[in-house]
């Protein structure tokens, strides 16, 4: 299986990475070529909103990092996104970068309806946030980041298999 993993924090090391990495952990082996991210280590500019990507699948923006996730993603059979939360949200670069990502996860119909280009494949979500548990749930921290999260992984899709929360990261 190819795996394609964002961690969405600038921690490379914080709670966030350490998850992913030890979720990924259990799918260490032979047949599996996995490939990682740091999100905050990618260069690459705001999407432009200019919808291009929509009609002919690819951003028109000069060739940068959001470029080679885009190739990635369609390479890939499993996505797995890992984000602190902010604000009950995901972090902004990984929001960035999924911005100019539209183009590769969806198109839409004449009428506008959206259209998945990732049918079929796999993903799991990682959140980490600082409020302990069940705080973060009640107070719509994980589940703020997850619903980003499954929003963009439904829309293009991806079947989520999994979800972590890791609560009280502090």
């Amino acid at each position: 299986m190819k795996i394609l993993v964002l961690n969405g924090s600038p921690h490379q090391n914080g709670s966030t990475g350490n998850t992913l990495k030890t979720l990924l952990s259990s799918y260490k082996n032979d047949e599996n070529q996995i490939v990682f991210h740091n999100v905050h280590d990618l260069t690459f500019d705001f999407c432009k909103g200019c919808k291009a990507c929509r009609k002919n699948g690819k951003c028109l923006l000069p060739q940068d990092d959001a470029h080679k996730i885009a190739e990635e993603i369609n390479w890939c059979d499993m996505l797995i996104i890992g984000s602190p939360v902010y604000w009950g949200n995901i972090s902004g670069k990984l929001k960035a970068l999924f911005d100019r990502l539209v183009g590769t996860l969806m198109t839409e119909s004449k009428n506008g309806i959206p259209q998945p280009l990732q049918k079929g494949k796999k993903s799991i979500i990682v959140t980490s946030c600082r409020t302990p548990y069940p705080f973060n749930y009640l107070f719509g921290q994980s589940t703020g980041a997850e619903r980003a999260l499954k929003e963009i992984l439904n829309y293009s899709g991806f079947k989520i298999v999994k979800k972590v929360h890791k609560a009280n990261s502090k």
